[in-house]
């Protein structure tokens, strides 16, 4: 399995979950009369609670040449650790808020590092509490840390900071009936860098609100990556175990 693959397995991994005996959620009557500041907190309302999750996942995704597809194991404890494990643990991943770890018994390599290379390949600087959020389906950055201003296209409101970054734009669409993510969106204009995470449908189990199918586009100059999630047989809040444990003699990867 090439490197490239590798990581594209564990980043895919920890951007999603699903619920077990879940239902879709259908949109309510919409309101598009509120202000950035009521938005924000009605979002808010609506961030999902649990101490931890676990799914069997099928993730698909496209880099312009190949697709690919492949079925995971997904545990994760909030705040502490993300765990995931391919077929026959082939891929085994633990990520945690100090370091992001993996290794593939096919070639016996392993890494071992930070979250640099990771932010590197999707374009925009990650640390665990980011992709935790992507991973529920919040934004990527607290929306209580700045100030936005909010308009209305396409039947969604978007929010976007009042005064953009100077290294990147940031855009966030959110569904006007329940409040929750449809797409956020980083793009870097001289790196020529785009990242959008679509939510495309979400689902409610024990009355939290969780994305059901996401959509995860990655640009660089013109090489595009696309990876879908689809979500299956997961439940919330059973005692886990996150088995990790480098095996003896593998070589370590240099990124």
């Amino acid at each position: 399995m090439q490197l490239r693959t590798q990581i594209l397995l564990v980043i895919s991994a920890v951007l999603l979950f699903n619920c077990k005996s879940a239902k879709t959620v259908a949109g309510g009557d919409a309101n598009f009369n509120l202000s950035s500041r009521q938005l924000i907190k009605e979002n808010s309302k609506r961030s999902p609670v649990y101490q931890t999750l676990k799914s069997t996942v099928k993730i698909t995704y496209d880099d312009g040449k190949k697709v690919h597809s492949h079925s995971v194991s997904f545990r994760g404890k909030r705040d502490e650790v993300l765990w995931m494990s391919a077929a026959f643990s082939v891929v085994k991943a633990l990520i945690t808020p100090k370091k992001v770890c993996f290794y593939n018994k096919l070639d016996k390599t392993y890494f071992e590092g930070d979250y640099d290379y990771l932010s590197n390949l999707l374009g925009t600087q990650l640390d665990f509490q980011k992709v935790q959020n992507l991973l529920m389906g919040e934004t990527i950055f607290n929306l209580k840390d700045d100030h936005y201003k909010v308009s209305v296209d396409s039947g969604s409101y978007i929010l976007q900071p009042k005064k953009q970054r100077e290294l990147f734009e940031i855009f966030f669409l959110l569904d006007p009936s329940i409040f929750k993510v449809k797409s956020q969106q980083i793009t870097q204009p001289k790196e020529l860098r785009h990242l959008q995470i679509d939510y495309l449908s979400h689902q409610e189990v024990s009355n939290q609100i969780l994305p059901e199918k996401v959509k995860v586009i990655a640009v660089e100059n013109n090489e595009e990556l696309i990876i879908g999630l689809e979500f299956k047989n997961v439940s919330l809040n059973e005692e886990l175990r996150f088995p990790f444990k480098i095996p003896s003699g593998y070589k370590e990867i240099k990124l």
